[in-house]
């Protein structure tokens, strides 16, 4: 588990943008995205919007996703256990970073054929809580075609990164403009932040 969160850790450190692979076992990648289409099936996805709650605003112009906020009081499995290493994940970033991470968030998240994401920041402009921002990828078999690609936008150059099943992203909120492309197919993963709440 530690040479994944150091692989996560030690690549955001040299680039800025953190890439593992592996951060998500295929066991629990797996079980995640069947309790995601067990979701989807039954209609519980809600249209994504920008802004927070006080200035929340829905443009699929801008954003075309739906998404489902991951709750312990779900009390389902496969959740319990996403949490349980996230926890592990914050206990050792704070311990071997000194972040200071105090909570975090999670949805689902869901792009059908023709959504995308525009250019845009993960931090609220009344809202500086979220620190990390971090997407977990459950697309198996994605192919080069089928689009989706997170796309970072670095000071000097453009970076995509392929939504691959069990694929983890992360970064500083307040740094990096980024956006998702067009997918061509259904993309689903697991979008959130690392937080520290005042």
């Amino acid at each position: 588990m530690e040479d994944s969160f150091n692989c996560l850790i030690d690549s955001y450190l040299a680039d800025k943008v953190g890439i593992a692979d592996h951060f998500l076992n295929d066991t629990l990648a797996a079980d995640l995205k069947l309790n995601l289409l067990a979701l989807v099936k039954s209609s519980l996805l809600l249209s994504a919007g920008t802004g927070n709650d006080k200035t929340v605003n829905h443009d699929t112009k801008v954003r075309g996703d739906h998404i489902y906020w991951l709750d312990r009081k779900h009390n389902t499995p496969c959740e319990n256990d996403f949490f349980d290493l996230m926890d592990s994940f914050v206990t050792y970033l704070n311990k071997t970073c000194y972040t200071g991470i105090t909570s975090y968030e999670f949805h689902y998240t869901l792009y059908e054929k023709g959504a995308f994401y525009k250019k845009h920041l993960d931090q609220f402009r009344n809202n500086d809580s979220r620190k990390y921002s971090m997407i977990m990828y459950l697309n198996t078999g994605w192919l080069a075609a089928d689009g989706g690609e997170l796309r970072i936008h670095h000071a000097n150059h453009e970076q995509n990164i392929g939504p691959e099943n069990g694929r983890t992203v992360f970064f500083k909120s307040n740094e990096l403009v980024h956006e998702v492309l067009c997918t061509q197919t259904s993309r689903m993963s697991i979008t959130g932040w690392l937080k520290v709440d005042h």
